[in-house]
């Protein structure tokens, strides 16, 4: 069972340093049906339930044309996670690894990226299917799923080496 802050053996956390503003602007909120990070999914589900995604003004016209896509990246800000562990276990081995080789929500800039189905929009409602995170959560940015982006630019020498 996980427990909220435990540190399990083998797990090692340090004191971060005072953090210094990298002008991270929160652009909406996310609603999903989880209040509690021991109920919410480890990942999010493509037949996961409905998820609502609220712009804020001025960034709801960044929206136009992203209805073009069936998927999107969606990049949040993990704000009830911890950030001091730079070794982990998880549960489900009990091997402690570097917090950077795996996919855990406790890290030094607890960014969270889903890839959601795109359900629709209204105004600045993003409807999605496939989020994993709380209730809440502060919106960092939306992005069309890179699988399904064509570049704009033609491939340019060493792209793909």
């Amino acid at each position: 069972m996980v427990r909220l802050n435990e540190i399990r053996r083998n797990e090692i956390a340090v004191v971060p340093p005072a953090a210094t503003d990298a002008g991270l602007v929160y652009i909406g909120r996310i609603a999903t049906p989880w209040t509690d990070r021991l109920a919410c999914p480890r990942m999010g589900r493509a037949d996961g339930p409905l998820c609502r995604i609220e712009v804020f003004e001025p960034w709801v016209a960044a929206l136009d044309g992203l209805c073009a896509y069936a998927r999107i990246e969606v990049l949040y800000w993990l704000d009830a996670s911890r950030r001091d562990l730079v070794h982990q276990c998880p549960a489900s081995d009990g091997v402690a690894r570097g917090t950077f080789s795996l996919r855990s929500p406790v890290r030094p800039n607890p960014i969270g990226t889903s890839i959601a189905q795109l359900v629709g929009i209204d105004g600045p409602i993003v409807t999605v299917r496939g989020l994993d995170c709380l209730d809440g959560t502060p919106l960092l940015d939306l992005k069309p799923d890179r699988s399904l982006f064509t570049p704009v630019a033609p491939p340019q020498p060493g792209d793909f080496e």
